[in-house]
């Protein structure tokens, strides 16, 4: 009898000791909130997770603190004020006898980068920007796991690192950022190959995007699709190739997993790599353009925040799969001929947002490869962006912009902003301008270059109406400003796109 009892009691000792370490257990942070983290600075931190109901927590860094009293449902949140640049700081949870303690926490500037493949590219093929890997920099990385849900996730995969990302557009970004501000940089790098905008998307978006509502009835309504993305995350460890391709081509389920556990996390703003998975046909082409401004404002209301920055970068000159019959320079060149001008242009429909900005590249790329090494470049702009438009710093970050157009006769002046030093990278006059008269029909520009501007003419056409500028797939360009960035592609017509006759 004592010794049944004795058990009796170890049994509910052992219990209680059980109950116990799962109590202990239940304060818990957002996926971001790990040792080695970058918070932002000069800006309100929200702290988020989960803890016993009606329990209070408090969170203090830096001599300052913010308390909560936790929700019914186990949730919380709270905000921490604004800091300025520094650390290491100690980061410390409490709630009831629970503590959670980070003790190496730098605040900076906290950047999210995202995109498909040429986002996701790694550098250590890529010598020149190798190099700077072994140069000493104040970044710290946080790389989402690569993964999909079919419901919104509060938790992600992945851990903050004192290392720079291996993303090459990344890197270059944070580099080069960092050598500007000399402060901490955290890189929140969520990215997959092959997706499309609309893998990145929420579900509610559907409520707006018909194109989109369509994609996703079709989505639900392949049982056989469900059964094979479940087939594949129950599987342990490393995914071949085919399976993770079939993932990451699947709309919305990218976001559930990788995009909305990551809000409202205080960060500077978002750099978005990504198009060429939306560059199958016209119709994605144009659509793009009603899509991106949506989805960054979707992003922003998921962040809380109405003036997070986002930067595109522009897609750069290729050989686009539209061309299926030839890939000539002639082809290439035209500025009718089916092909990524037109999603670049769409890219540039986010700008009629506030708080936005584009990289232009049409000076880079590889006719012959979608994913280019000449990425050093892409980094290096991004950076002149996020410095001028976030740190009001009085530079020139980007080339020559259309300002206006005015016909004369039988030329066509083009008026530029960012136009001082305007030069050509060859000495050459400038190249790939398009003339057309109100036939459609298009015919190389002579152009010259006169003060901040570039005058027009073509002895085939007698009175010009409209220009396009490096509106091809991989246009031969050199116009240039005295900071040595290249002019941005630019249409004056409103002419369906169609393939017309060019000349």
């Amino acid at each position: 009898m004592l010794t049944t009892f004795r058990i009796l009691s170890c049994t509910l000792f052992i219990s209680l000791l059980a109950h116990g370490n799962l109590v202990s257990q239940k304060l818990k942070l957002g996926s971001l909130f790990k040792e080695h983290m970058v918070l932002q600075r000069e800006m309100p931190v929200k702290v988020w997770g989960e803890a016993i109901p009606h329990s209070h927590v408090i969170v203090i860094l830096n001599g300052d603190s913010a308390s909560v009293k936790v929700n019914m449902d186990g949730t919380w949140e709270t905000t921490l004020p604004k800091q300025k640049a520094g650390g290491p700081y100690t980061f410390k949870i409490k709630s009831g006898s629970e503590t959670i303690q980070f003790n190496d926490v730098l605040i900076g500037e906290v950047w999210v980068c995202s995109g498909q493949s040429n986002m996701f590219m790694g550098y250590h093929q890529i010598p020149e920007i190798k190099a700077l890997d072994s140069i000493l920099n104040n970044i710290r990385t946080f790389k989402v796991e690569n993964t999909v849900a079919f419901k919104e996730q509060k938790y992600v995969g992945g851990k903050w690192e004192i290392k720079n990302p291996p993303s090459a557009v990344a890197f270059t970004f944070a580099y080069f950022l960092q050598k500007s501000i000399h402060m901490p940089v955290g890189i929140i790098l969520t990215s997959w190959g092959s997706s499309s905008i609309e893998g990145w998307m929420p579900r509610d978006m559907t409520e707006k995007l018909p194109h989109f509502k369509n994609i996703m009835k079709k989505f639900d309504a392949d049982g056989n699709k469900k059964v094979r993305i479940d087939s594949i995350l129950s599987i342990s460890g490393a995914r071949n190739r085919k399976d993770d391709i079939f993932l990451r081509t699947q709309p919305n389920i990218i976001y559930n997993a990788m995009m909305k556990p990551l809000a409202p996390y205080a960060c500077r703003g978002l750099v978005w790599y990504q198009g060429e998975a939306n560059s199958n046909g016209m119709n994605n082409m144009i659509q793009y353009g009603t899509t991106l401004p949506m989805w960054v404002e979707r992003i922003r209301h998921e962040w809380q925040k109405d003036d997070l920055q986002f930067m595109a970068v522009m897609l750069p000159g290729f050989g686009s799969k539209l061309h299926k019959k030839s890939k000539s320079d002639e082809i290439l060149e035209s500025p009718t001929a089916p092909s990524w001008a037109w999603i670049r242009e769409s890219q540039c429909q986010v700008l009629t947002l506030p708080h936005t900005a584009v990289a232009t590249t049409i000076d880079l790329g590889d006719k012959n490869n979608i994913h280019p090494s000449d990425k050093l470049p892409i980094g290096q702009r991004l950076a002149l962006l996020a410095q001028k438009n976030t740190f009001n710093k009085s530079i020139m970050a980007e080339g020559p912009i259309l300002k206006k157009t005015l016909v004369k006769k039988n030329r066509i002046v083009i008026h530029y902003t960012n136009a001082k030093g305007l030069k050509t990278t060859d000495g050459e006059d400038p190249s790939a301008f398009w003339l057309s008269d109100d036939t459609n029909t298009w015919y190389r520009a002579s152009a010259k270059i006169k003060g901040k501007t570039v005058v027009l003419t073509c002895d085939k056409i007698s009175k010009p109406l409209y220009v396009r500028y490096a509106f091809a797939a991989m246009p031969k360009v050199n116009l240039i400003n005295d900071t040595n960035l290249p002019a941005r592609p630019f249409r004056t017509d409103v002419f369906e796109p169609v393939t017309v006759n060019y000349k």
